[in-house]
């Protein structure tokens, strides 16, 4: 039987990538999607041949399950609207712009007896899933150290109001890699530093350039590229790679590398036209499954405020001009800047 979901918001990219996702599974029915922008969220309706909602409250009635891509200062509210309407949640990452929000979904969904998961869909990646398949079989021994990137253009429009988004590019940007570094190492960030700065557009609120260095708890050392640096032409996301160094061997991931370049002469721009693994339907596949049989969703809303927390101490260490343990910060509720 299919799941009846819903999206709430189109304000965030993804949205755009998992709604015609849905359309295509099997396992899913869209009903609808609620915009609290109701232009854009009319036309994406329109767009999808599926209802568009006026509020959030009718669309939960009518559904299963929710997608959650809203800005992420709105992830909050979103979610125990869901929870004490008996929905489950796939939210978009990063979890919240802050701990006490971040717990206070959690401890929603948990009550109300509903699944959680964050939208972390490098995990579903050929080329990571093949990495963790060699660190698991003991072929590489134990890791050692990481370096890891996620650049990519400014995507522009809230993502660099620091009230909706909660920072720029280390906000945006760090989860990801975080949280396979996390998988990877089994491991939990136990220091973080962070250098960061707004250097390629001057004029931003928030910082579009950041450099975050990690050490887990068994010793392991990372570093994370993080920041917006590409071109204007180039795609907002997709830049993800991944160097790892274990005492049996080096491994270099680079998730996105199955795409075409596409350079136009008359006007000058240029296109990224993926070819490879679509991780968002992956993504979305597993989460829809694990809603049929009942198995706890894999990326888990305590996934979510880990790889969040790594953010927020990154924000914490800039600001102070050093190291930070990552305890001193969740007992400090994270720092925004």
């Amino acid at each position: 039987m299919a799941v009846k979901i819903g999206i709430i918001s189109f304000a965030h990219l993804h949205a755009e990538a998992y709604a015609p996702a849905l359309l295509s599974l099997p396992e899913a029915h869209l009903v609808g999607l609620h915009d609290d922008n109701p232009a854009r969220g009319r036309a994406w309706a329109e767009r999808l041949g599926v209802e568009f909602f006026p509020t959030r409250e009718a669309l939960l009635e009518q559904v299963e399950a929710v997608v959650i891509t809203t800005e992420n200062v709105g992830h909050r509210d979103a979610t125990l609207a869901a929870a004490a309407a008996g929905v489950h949640v796939l939210c978009e990452k990063p979890l919240a712009t802050t701990r006490e929000d971040a717990l206070a979904m959690i401890a929603a969904c948990r009550e109300a007896g509903v699944q959680l998961m964050i939208s972390f869909p490098c995990r579903y990646s050929p080329a990571f899933l093949e990495a963790k398949r060699q660190v698991e079989s003991g072929e590489l021994g134990r890791i050692l150290a990481m370096a890891g990137t996620n650049r990519g253009r400014n995507p522009g429009g809230w993502f660099t109001d620091p009230l909706l988004a909660g920072g720029g590019t280390v906000m945006d940007h760090t989860v990801h890699v975080v949280d396979l570094m996390r998988v990877l190492t089994g491991q939990e960030v136990v220091e973080v530093f962070c250098e960061k700065a707004t250097v390629f557009q001057p004029d931003l609120a928030v910082e579009d350039c950041g450099l975050v260095s990690l050490r887990f708890a068994d010793g392991t050392f990372a570093t994370l590229d993080c920041s917006w640096s590409r071109p204007p032409h180039y795609p907002v996301w997709g830049d993800v790679t991944l160097t790892i160094i274990a005492e049996g061997g080096n491994l270099f991931l680079d998730l996105f590398s199955e795409h075409v370049d596409a350079y136009t002469n008359a006007d000058r721009t240029y296109t990224w036209l993926d070819y490879g693994h679509d991780v968002n339907r992956s993504l979305l596949a597993d989460f829809l499954a694990c809603l049929q049989t009942g198995r706890p969703v894999p990326v888990t809303g305590e996934d979510g405020l880990r790889a969040m927390e790594v953010a927020l101490a990154a924000y914490e260490a800039a600001r102070r001009g050093v190291p930070v343990p990552l305890h001193q910060c969740q007992q400090l509720g994270g720092t925004r800047p």
